[in-house]
């Protein structure tokens, strides 16, 4: 029998939702990040981070569909000159909206959780200069159990 995806795992799309909620609450309350929101914020945020993680890990192309895929959401967060450090604490306010937005307590699939989130963090963050320049048409990457596919 296949092992479901993790966007099933997870719960589909109501858990992606409650994920994506609790990850910008976390990020509202943390004292360096929540600066990024202090200009106000897409009224669509939640539902837009929720159908672009809900896509990444196996589930419908809504946010490609609607936002222009990979390469929309890196030019969203580029040139923001964002300091090193707003990645760690990224990942931090992730891992514990996960706990708050209740999702499987699974071990295999939090750390899957917290692989790909370390790893896109990453690639953000690299995008933060504020020379950079994001790629055309890039695809939203899709994560598995065992990393990228």
């Amino acid at each position: 029998m296949a092992r479901p995806s993790i966007y099933e795992f997870a719960g589909g799309d109501p858990a992606f939702l409650a994920l994506a909620a609790a990850h910008h609450e976390r990020c509202l309350q943390e004292p360096e990040i929540s600066h990024a929101f202090s200009h106000g914020f897409n009224p669509a945020h939640i539902e837009n981070l929720a159908f672009y993680w809900a896509e990444v890990f196996g589930g419908p192309a809504r946010y490609s569909e609607l936002n222009g895929g990979h390469s929309g959401m890196l030019e969203i967060h580029a040139r923001t000159r964002a300091p090193e450090d707003w990645g760690r604490r990224f990942v931090a306010c992730f891992v514990q909206a996960v706990d708050d937005a209740g999702l499987p307590d699974d071990p295999e699939f939090r750390a899957a959780l917290r692989a790909y989130m370390e790893w896109a963090t990453e690639e953000v963050m690299s995008y933060a200069p504020a020379e950079s320049e994001v790629p055309e048409e890039l695809a939203v990457p899709r994560w598995g159990w065992n990393g990228p596919e």
